[in-house]
C-alpha cells in the first residue's frame, strides 16, 4: 500500500471563537498541506478533537475535506472506540466514497487483554469495506498493543495493512520492523522519533507538526526514505524545538497555537481542553521565527 508511505497529517478541526467548526479554515488548511507536498490526510483523529465532535459535524468535516481534496491525495478516516459493537455500527453507517482507509485506535479506558484487543480488531476487519490502519497510543488508551498482537492481526487479516505506532518506544518499533510481513507498514505517530523509525525501515509518519510545516516535514521524511540520514537529520535538528513545544501543554492546543501564529486558523479548542497559554504561544512564535 504505497499510498500510505511518506507524510500523512492528522488534521486539526479548526473552530471559530464561538466553538462552531470553521469549515473555511479547514478547507484552506487542506489546500495548504496538499500544495506543500504531504502524501495523505487523516481526518477525525485525536488531533482533530474527535471526542468532542458531533456525528453531524463529523459528516460535514468529511464532506468538506473530500470536496477540497478533489481526489488529489488519499484520505484516512478515524473510526475507533472502546465499544466494539458501536464502532462496527459506525463503519456500517459510513459512506466510504472518497475515503481510502480507516484509522482505528486500540480500545481505551476498558484496558482489555491482548486477546481482547485482537478480537476487537478482528470484528472491525470483518466489518470494514476499506483498509485498516491500527493505532496504538498507550499514553492515551492506558493499554499497550504489544508487537505480537499487532503482527498477529497483520498476518491474519488482509485488510489490516498498517499500524500507527505512537508508544514513544524505540524497542517496540524495532520489534515491529524486524518481524512484520513484507507488505505491512509501520507508520510512526511520534514526531520526535519518526526519522529514526524511517531510517530503520518504517514507512513514514502520521504527523501533528507536519500540517503546520508541511514543506520541511515532508522533505525530512522523503530524505529519510531515501536513506539520506545526514540531510534528513539537519531538518530534524532544526525542527526539534518546535516539535517539543507543540506537545508541551496538550495536543492539539500546541499545534493550534502554531497554526494561529502562521495565520492559518484560530487556536480555539473545546473543553475539557483549553487553549495554549500566552507563554507557550510566545515560545512557539519565537521558535517559528528562528525557523524562518
Amino acid at each position: 500500500m504505497t499510498k500510505f508511505r511518506g507524510t500523512g497529517v492528522a488534521i486539526i478541526t479548526p473552530f471559530n471563537d464561538d466553538l462552531t467548526v470553521d469549515y473555511k479554515a479547514l478547507s484552506n488548511l487542506v489546500n495548504y498541506n496538499i500544495e506543500n507536498g504531504i502524501d495523505y490526510i487523516v481526518i477525525s483523529g485525536t488531533t482533530g478533537e474527535s471526542v468532542t465532535i458531533t456525528s453531524q459535524e463529523k459528516k460535514t468535516i468529511v464532506a468538506t475535506i473530500i470536496e477540497t481534496n478533489n481526489g488529489r491525495v488519499p484520505l484516512v478516516l478515524g473510526i475507533g472506540g472502546n465499544n466494539t459493537a458501536q464502532v462496527i455500527e459506525e463503519i456500517k453507517a459510513t459512506d466510504f466514497t472518497g475515503i481510502d482507509a480507516i484509522l482505528s485506535v486500540s480500545p481505551y479506558y476498558s484496558k482489555p487483554t491482548q486477546e481482547g484487543i485482537y478480537q476487537h480488531f478482528k470484528a472491525i476487519s470483518q466489518a470494514s469495506p476499506v483498509s485498516i490502519i491500527l493505532y496504538n497510543v498507550p499514553g492515551r488508551t492506558s493499554s499497550n498493543m504489544l508487537p505480537e498482537t499487532t503482527l498477529r492481526l497483520a498476518k491474519d487479516f488482509q485488510n489490516i495493512i498498517a499500524v500507527k505506532e505512537a508508544g514513544n518506544n524505540v524497542h517496540q518499533y524495532l520489534k515491529l520492523l524486524r518481524d512484520k510481513p513484507d507488505d505491512f507498514l509501520v507508520i510512526s505517530g511520534d514526531d520526535d522519533l519518526v526519522l529514526g523509525v524511517v531510517l530503520a525501515g518504517g514507512s513514514g509518519v502520521i504527523s501533528v507538526l507536519g500540517q503546520a510545516l508541511p514543506k520541511q516535514f515532508t522533505k525530512m521524511i522523503n530524505l529519510g526514505l531515501e536513506g539520506k540520514a545526514k540531510e534528513a537529520y539537519d531538518i530534524h535538528f532544526n525542527l526539534m524545538d518546535i516539535t517539543s513545544l507543540i506537545f508541551k501543554e496538550n495536543n492539539p492546543a500546541g499545534i493550534k497555537a502554531t497554526l494561529e501564529a502562521l495565520g492559518l486558523s484560530k487556536s480555539t479548542v473545546r473543553l475539557p481542553l483549553v487553549s495554549a497559554t500566552n507563554d507557550l504561544k510566545l515560545e512557539i512564535k519565537e521558535a517559528l521565527q528562528k525557523l524562518n
